[in-house]
């Protein structure tokens, strides 16, 4: 059995746009979500500017009751309840409080950590022997599979209901494996995406390693320049994205609205041999990795109009762009377009993949690509192999059809899907 896989909802908690009509709207006019972070200030980080969605009491509200906000301390759960119920509601799917679970549909929604503000709340709290005041919920804000679990819980998911953690590529791998369930019969539909917790506990590593822009502390909108000659390293951020993945037929059988269609993607590893690492990608397993997906996705590299690429601003991107050449040996005037969302968002590390293909969806949809903001000084190593006109610096109208979107993360994992505009 083999099924066309459609996207037919969409649900973003983005540090520069909460919701789908913020979100198109902010990407669609190079708004950054890049603020100056006090706290970060506070404790000493060199980079002290970070992008986080804002949530206000109101908001929180609308997903969560009085009761379950008592000791509520996840900020991972609370973007990702927030992004996948949008993307239900936004998919036309009703919620059903006393029905039975609905066992054709699931989610596979990724989390790199869960609820480290709680944890750390926790361990107080065990260290002052007051375990008995920890409360009932730090299990479920805690484990890993908590944004899952929660999801689930609120929508009646009957069929696989999982969180999967591949560093950076978690986002992206998710969606992959939604497409797989449901082209082999599995589910009717998988709400899938992915999260990431905000602040000094999940961001301090990066900090420590020097990875993270430190430059641009007194202007944070100007410091996440992916492609930049002057990049100084990424911006750390934060948020949820998420895409309800559903079979064509039971799409039209609803009448759904159908945002794009899944042709197929890879994920893979470099195994850490040969340049690649703990933090630093095998080359040949990132080409390989594409040329894959283009050919488990039944189409040629000549086929794709536009990349969404990883493209970080750190020094990665001159090699992220020579192995996409390399891939799909194309370079120059014939290079694809390719922009990178962190220029407003930063690098939103687990949900960056989801967040980013949020906005590869709306593209093709809507008919636009976003512009690369911050890269008007196009680095010399990338503007040596790909035309200075493939990287726009504004938001320009166009009718895309095909678009390729990868991740890479720490671990030396890779993941590439390609989206393209439905047509029946």
């Amino acid at each position: 059995m083999s099924k066309r896989v459609v996207i037919t909802g969409l649900g973003v908690a983005a540090p520069n746009g909460v919701g789908i009509a913020a979100f198109t709207n902010a990407i669609k006019n190079g708004v950054s979500g890049i603020r100056h972070d006090t706290q970060l200030q506070k404790l000493q980080f060199s980079c002290q500017i970070a992008g986080k969605p804002e949530i206000n009491d109101e908001l929180k509200s609308l997903y969560f009751t009085d009761l379950e906000l008592r000791g509520f301390n996840s900020t991972g759960i609370l973007y990702g309840v927030i992004a996948g119920m949008e993307a239900w509601k936004n998919a036309g799917l009703p919620i059903e409080i006393n029905a039975e679970p609905d066992w054709n549909s699931g989610t596979i929604f990724g989390s790199g950590t869960s609820g480290i503000d709680k944890f750390r709340e926790s361990i107080y709290k065990i260290d002052e022997f007051q375990t008995r005041k920890l409360g009932s919920t730090v299990v479920a804000q805690t484990m890993n599979s908590g944004i899952s679990a929660y999801l689930g819980g609120k929508l009646g998911l009957g069929n696989q209901v999982t969180t999967n953690s591949s560093a950076c590529s978690t986002g992206t791998e998710a969606i992959i494996m939604a497409y797989d369930r449901i082209k082999s019969g599995q589910a009717n539909r998988i709400l899938a995406g992915s999260t990431g917790d905000s602040g000094p506990y999940i961001w301090a590593g990066f900090d420590a390693l020097r990875v993270c822009s430190s430059r641009y502390n007194e202007k944070p909108e100007l410091g996440s320049r992916p492609m930049s000659a002057t990049a100084a390293g990424f911006v750390p951020g934060s948020g949820a994205g998420a895409l309800v993945i559903e079979d064509l037929d039971t799409a039209l059988e609803r009448g759904a609205t159908i945002y794009a269609e899944i042709l197929g993607g890879n994920v893979n590893s470099g195994g850490q041999r040969g340049n690649g690492s703990m933090t630093a990608p095998n080359s040949t397993a990132v080409q390989r990795c594409i040329t894959d997906a283009i050919r488990n996705s039944g189409i040629s590299s000549i086929d794709i109009d536009s990349i969404n690429g990883h493209l970080t601003a750190t020094t990665k991107d001159s090699l992220e762009i020579e192995n996409w050449t390399k891939a799909l040996n194309r370079k120059g005037n014939d290079f694809p377009y390719i922009n990178s969302l962190k220029s407003m968002t930063g690098h939103c590390l687990s949900a960056a993949g989801s967040i980013e293909s949020v906005a590869t969806v709306l593209q093709l949809h809507e008919g636009f690509l976003f512009g690369n903001t911050n890269c008007e000084d196009l680095h010399p190593e990338i503007a040596a192999i790909i035309d200075f006109s493939k990287v726009s610096f504004k938001t320009f109208n166009t009718d895309v059809n095909i678009i390729a979107k990868a991740s890479f993360g720490f671990g030396d994992v890779n993941a590439c899907i390609v989206f393209k505009k439905f047509k029946n």
